[in-house]
């Protein structure tokens, strides 16, 4: 790649170098402005953020950069925007409980915003390598802030596990892309495409498509890969855990669907059967393991599976639609899910104690009405009950099931959402009927915007829904 290469690319990356640039920038200020410039550091993290965020939207570019290691299509934009939605809000949350989190050190936001930088990357990776990359960028920055709580052994823990079991994602990966390499000859994705249709596939293909979606899978909290997911959900700082939930299953589900449409659509029968097996598994287990839970978190990591596997069944189609579909669920699951982790965070005893069990919220209909509506809208959100978001994203992936013949797929995950309908009816009755509790202590503003604005999207989505639907139909035709 020569130097004429990578001054005609560097107008297509714009997003990232202003995300790279800024965290270099953010680092030095941290670094000579001493430890109380967490707060200041934030807040210029968020506005870095936005900018990448006003970049992408205003000044959208088409086409190969980096001799063809990076895209930027339509695709590619929509699912950035969300991707950065969900980092800018998860820090926002953080800046209102950042000490008693441990989270003012001015490294947490500069890590969030190299974490973020790897997502956008790897959202627009058309290249093995560059995947990889992009990847692993991302996740040693999660890492370290999985486990920053350095005074709470269930946040070293958090982070020693997903550590641990992400380096062995990350082992399986990059196996399963020497196997592709070796037997297409490329690691371009149009190039493996290309050489998967003009030959048959082999056997040591399949066996590194197979390892290639293992690790992909991971990141995303996909069944048999989610062993990390309830462990780090419930051990991170509750902020942390709004961004694990949020901007990186966006990243990952994303460039799932990207390899499996672009690279390995010649041998869409193989992915397919893989795509379809994790999907119900992941299905069944979320609505089911949920069930015994009592810690709030926990319950959201278990629900966090399960909706990935709804959305599996959209990637599943193999289809326009379905790929369409797939995009809606991600960002109306975002919403929902941010909106929910705003108010376990502000689930505080006015003795300033964090509270994150379900029994928690016995009688907050009637210490904090307006809370309770939320989470009620949320939770009915979550299970799929319409007009509100949640069943639209269902319906969608559920109809590009149906039209691409997975009858068995769409009927299992119809009953999936039947079960998992009872964890959440559950948290809303404890809200309701049962006996009242302390009260929490009076909750911040910024927590209040958060869960209202995102209970406000999931019951009014009925009426701008379309616009979504729209931007997705359009950013998934640039895949086909």
């Amino acid at each position: 790649m020569t130097a004429d290469t990578i001054l005609a690319s560097l107008h297509l990356s714009i997003p990232e170098i202003i995300l790279a640039v800024g965290a270099l920038a953010l680092l030095m200020i941290g670094v000579f402005s001493g430890e109380r410039s967490g707060p200041t550091v934030t807040g210029l993290a968020i506005a870095l953020l936005a900018a990448a965020g006003l970049w992408i939207i205003f000044v959208p570019g088409e086409g190969l950069a980096y001799g063809g290691a990076y895209l930027a299509d339509g695709f590619s934009r929509f699912m950035k925007i969300v991707a950065l939605v969900g980092s800018i809000v998860a820090m926002f949350l953080s800046m209102g409980h950042a000490r008693e989190q441990q989270l003012d050190r001015f490294e947490f936001p500069v890590l969030l915003v190299l974490a973020t930088l790897g997502i956008l990357l790897m959202i627009s990776a058309h290249d093995l390598i560059s995947l990889y990359l992009s990847l692993e960028l991302q996740s040693l920055a999660l890492y370290v802030v999985a486990a920053i709580n350095r005074d709470s052994v269930k946040s070293t823990e958090a982070g020693l596990k997903y550590f641990v079991l992400g380096a062995l994602s990350s082992g399986m990966l990059l196996y399963g892309m020497s196997l592709v390499y070796g037997f297409t000859g490329h690691t371009t994705f149009d190039a493996i495409a290309t050489a998967l249709s003009s030959e048959t596939r082999s056997l040591g293909l399949v066996f590194g498509l197979v390892f290639v979606l293992a690790g992909l899978a991971f990141k995303i909290s996909a069944v048999p890969f989610h062993m990390w997911t309830p462990d780090v959900y419930e051990g991170a700082p509750t902020p942390v855990t709004a961004f694990f939930a949020g901007a990186p299953k966006v990243a990952a589900m994303a460039i799932l669907t990207r390899i499996v449409v672009t690279a390995f659509h010649p041998v869409l029968a193989d992915w397919q059967q893989i795509i379809v097996f994790i999907s119900i598994a992941s299905m069944l287990l979320g609505s089911f393991a949920a069930i015994g839970q009592r810690n709030f978190k926990r319950l959201m990591a278990y629900s966090s599976i399960g909706h990935m596997g709804y959305a599996l069944v959209g990637l599943a189609a193999g289809t326009k639609t379905g790929v369409s579909g797939v995009m809606i669920y991600m960002v109306i699951y975002m919403v929902m899910t941010l909106g929910v982790f705003a108010i376990i965070l502000a689930m505080r005893r006015k003795d300033g104690r964090q509270v994150e069990t379900i029994e928690d919220l016995a009688g907050l209909s009637a210490t904090n009405p307006f809370m309770a509506v939320v989470l009620t809208a949320l939770m009915f959100s979550l299970a799929g009950i319409p007009p509100l978001a949640g069943f639209f994203g269902k319906y969608f992936v559920f109809v590009a099931a149906i039209q691409a013949h997975l009858y068995a797929l769409a009927i299992i995950g119809v009953l999936s959402s039947v079960v998992g309908a009872y964890y959440y009816l559950r948290v809303i009755k404890v809200m309701w009927f049962d006996e009242a509790k302390d009260e929490f202590t009076r909750t911040a503003g910024s927590l209040r915007l958060v869960f209202g604005l995102s209970g406000l999207f999931v019951i009014t989505y009925v009426f701008f829904g379309g616009v979504i639907g729209g931007a997705a139909d359009l950013a998934a035709a640039t895949l086909f």
